[in-house]
């Protein structure tokens, strides 16, 4: 299997609001970004899709390092929290439903293709595709929120 690292990052114009994500794969000395917006979503969804993105422009089963700044997303997947609330018939520990299931059941989906490792790293802190990831995310939301006024 090929070794990919992929970055991630998803941004919101309120929250919710106008929301954009940015990934950036990089494969033996190469860099791909991708980035997309939404017109009404939360920051929590932008986050899984970028990381969904990523995942689903891979043409071949990998194995991932994939780094993201968001616990939601981290947490939920390497703690056992997604699995433990689809279980459970999506509701989580407190019976409250979990929320952004069908972005959840994706990249359920996605990682049994692929051999994925979640690493959290501390957004805004000089991460430098962090940080790109960042911009694109931004600016994916930034030109939909133009193209909408």
């Amino acid at each position: 299997m090929k070794n990919v690292n992929i970055y991630t990052d998803g941004a919101c114009s309120g929250n919710p609001g106008v929301g954009g994500w940015g990934t950036i794969l990089e494969y033996n000395g190469k860099e791909k970004e991708l980035s997309g917006a939404e017109a009404q979503t939360t920051n929590n969804r932008m986050e899984l899709t970028a990381v969904i993105a990523g995942l689903q422009a891979l043409k071949e089963p990998c194995k991932v390092t994939l780094y993201s700044d968001s616990q939601y997303v981290v947490n939920a997947v390497n703690l056992g929290w997604v699995c433990a609330w689809k279980k459970n018939g999506w509701k989580k520990a407190d019976k409250k439903p979990a929320l952004n299931v069908d972005l959840w059941e994706i990249l359920l989906t996605l990682l049994q293709t692929h051999d994925v490792t979640f690493v959290w790293v501390r957004g805004h802190d000089g991460h430098p595709q962090n940080e790109r990831c960042d911009k694109l995310a931004v600016a994916a939301w930034t030109n939909l929120k133009e193209t909408l006024e």
